[in-house]
């Protein structure tokens, strides 16, 4: 017969080595956190990055690196963190570009974004303003006059973007199949020398974020005309959106958002949601956003995911009846 004294003893030690043998299970963050920026560094989207980084670091007490992956539409560094774990170290920010834009105009792209992505938030977002050049300037005082020159110019005033398949350029092509007209598109590598021209006339208007030439405005060397936003701007309170200019259907915001590779544990992306949306909130993050016109969202995951749906469709509908490809 057992001894039962020495039964128990030996379940016991067995239990006890059980314990010590198993690795402790690590809470979320542990180590750093990788964030992905699909374009170069001194953009609106690394500011935003890095801004938003340095506040989740002091939160949860680990770093988040910024790390620049740019190329082909922001569509590189965005395939980088698609194939990587879905363990909460590495997340993307990124404009509406390599989430909407991208797949209806690269073939082959390395990454599905209705499929490969958790849709952690839209952090911010901002909308466009028709703004023209200096010699333009005396020329329109409205949108009614740049139908009416548009009309009488079909195909040669210039419109000046930051690249096929920009914010910009898309907001242009928009804008001329909803008022049935036509300006001439001259493509820019980048925002920084789409506006320097723009400042020079050597182009004559241009569709850019707002908070990338409300310092041109307010110095007077450009002149805005109307915003895509569905209200005012709070940075510009006496230019018209475009449907108090009487032009429906071009209500565009560029916008960046904050993903993860498909399959983030739910418990993670809780709080990665709850840490950006406080980050949001910070009166000093918050101010440095709004000051140049950026408008703050931090909406859920779900409904991230359900807008980014629709702008897909949205985008796809407008490169396709627009014939637009990558250049």
């Amino acid at each position: 017969m057992k001894n039962p004294i020495k039964t128990v003893v030996a379940t016991l030690c067995v239990g006890a080595a059980g314990l010590v043998a198993s690795p402790p299970v690590l809470a979320w963050p542990d180590k750093a956190v990788n964030v992905i920026v699909p374009f170069p560094a001194g953009g609106a989207t690394d500011t935003i990055a890095r801004a938003l980084g340095n506040h989740l670091g002091e939160q949860f007490k680990q770093s988040f690196v910024v790390e620049n992956k740019a190329g082909a539409t922001g569509s590189i560094g965005s395939a980088q963190v698609a194939r990587s774990p879905a363990d909460g170290y590495t997340l993307l920010v990124s404009s509406l570009a390599p989430f909407v834009v991208a797949p209806h105009l690269l073939k082959n792209l390395p990454y599905d974004p209705l499929k490969d992505f958790s849709y952690l938030t839209v952090a911010v977002q901002t909308p466009n303003v028709l703004v023209a050049s200096p010699a333009m300037a005396p020329k329109v005082q409205s949108v009614k006059d740049v139908i009416a020159l548009l009309q009488a110019k079909p195909g040669a005033v210039s419109f000046a973007t930051s690249g096929a398949g920009s914010s910009d350029h898309l907001t242009a092509e928009l804008f001329w199949q909803k008022t049935h007209t036509k300006g001439l598109h001259v493509p820019y590598k980048g925002g920084a020398p789409a506006i320097t021209d723009l400042l020079g006339s050597q182009v004559d208007l241009s569709f850019q974020n707002v908070n990338s030439v409300i310092s041109h405005i307010k110095s007077g060397k450009l002149k805005p005309i109307a915003v895509t936003g569905s209200r005012r701007s709070p940075v510009l309170p006496d230019v018209p959106t475009m449907a108090e200019a009487g032009i429906s259907g071009v209500d565009v915001y560029a916008w960046q958002g904050i993903a993860a590779p498909k399959g983030l544990p739910a418990d993670v992306k809780a709080r990665l949601f709850d840490g950006i949306v406080k980050a949001l909130k910070d009166p000093v993050v918050s101010k440095q956003f709004t000051d140049v016109g950026l408008e703050i969202v931090g909406n859920s995951p779900e409904a991230f995911t359900q807008f980014q749906a629709k702008e897909f469709a949205r985008w796809k509908q407008v490169i396709e009846a627009g014939g637009i490809t990558a250049q």
